[in-house]
């Protein structure tokens, strides 16, 4: 971010992290531990992202209308449930206490060229996310990998109604890249919607965090990044996060093209 110190980066990051656990053997003592994670001596994270089947819990253990709102994946991490199953997926999650759903697109069908599976998948979601529930929908861009794909797959989940666009669920050989943000923070801008931008996956650093910013605030606008429009995915983040504003320094940067 131009003109800001990292300790400044740092906060910023703080106030704009999904702090994950998608780990297929996390425990509700985990889920427990994450929610006190996410309300920091320096501040909250913006979320918690976890299974649809911890939601109640963290509901139980935030409260209602708490700060830290509750995160959970559907479709996830393969893509390739029927729509219908997955609207059922985000329902149920929602009468749980989810705040926001992060849905993966079914990258497979739409590889092989199947636009329309994306469309139908995030429009069917979409219906179920009422009121002041967000709908992140998760491209995958390291298995679409082309970027004229990624460019559509953007295109695509923005028109049928995506409230954010999220590179990747993190459980595949490549995740977040700047190449991909740039895709499709490009689409965002392009479509004229209010439409908010999230990396996820190997996000691990306030340096890694702050060439993203760098390239949001260079697209979009100066100060563009906010909980409403940009969103860190991350499990290990945090601990940079916390060292830095504790006076240490950051992890060397480690994302590119």
């Amino acid at each position: 971010m131009t003109g800001h110190s990292l300790r400044e980066t740092a906060a910023v990051a703080l106030s704009l992290l999904d702090l994950t656990n998608l780990k297929d053997d996390c425990t509700p003592a985990q889920i427990e531990a994450l929610c006190a994670r996410a309300q920091s001596p320096y501040g909250n994270t913006a979320a918690i992202c976890i299974w649809p089947r911890f939601v109640a819990q963290a509901r139980g253990i935030l409260g209602v209308d708490h700060a830290v709102k509750i995160a959970t994946v559907v479709n996830f991490p393969g893509g390739d449930m029927e729509a219908a199953d997955v609207a059922a997926e985000a329902r149920e999650a929602i009468a749980d206490g989810a705040d926001e759903i992060d849905l993966v697109i079914p990258y497979r069908a739409f590889l092989a060229g199947d636009e329309q599976a994306v469309a139908d998948m995030v429009t069917a979601v979409r219906a179920e996310c009422k009121g002041h529930v967000l709908l992140k929908t998760i491209l995958e861009t390291g298995e679409i990998k082309d970027t004229t794909l990624i460019r559509r797959a953007s295109e695509l989940a923005i028109e049928a109604g995506s409230d954010f666009i999220k590179t990747s669920t993190g459980k595949v050989a490549v995740n977040a890249t700047l190449e991909a943000a740039d895709i499709m923070l490009r689409a965002i801008r392009a479509s004229g919607r209010k439409v908010g931008f999230k990396p996820a996956g190997g996000i691990g650093s306030v340096s890694d965090a702050a060439l993203y910013l760098s390239l949001a605030e260079t697209i979009m606008a100066p100060d563009w990044a906010m909980p409403s429009t940009f969103r860190f995915g991350a499990s290990s983040l945090l601990d940079d996060i916390l060292n830095v504003l504790a006076g240490g320094e950051s992890k060397t940067a480690s994302s590119g093209y």
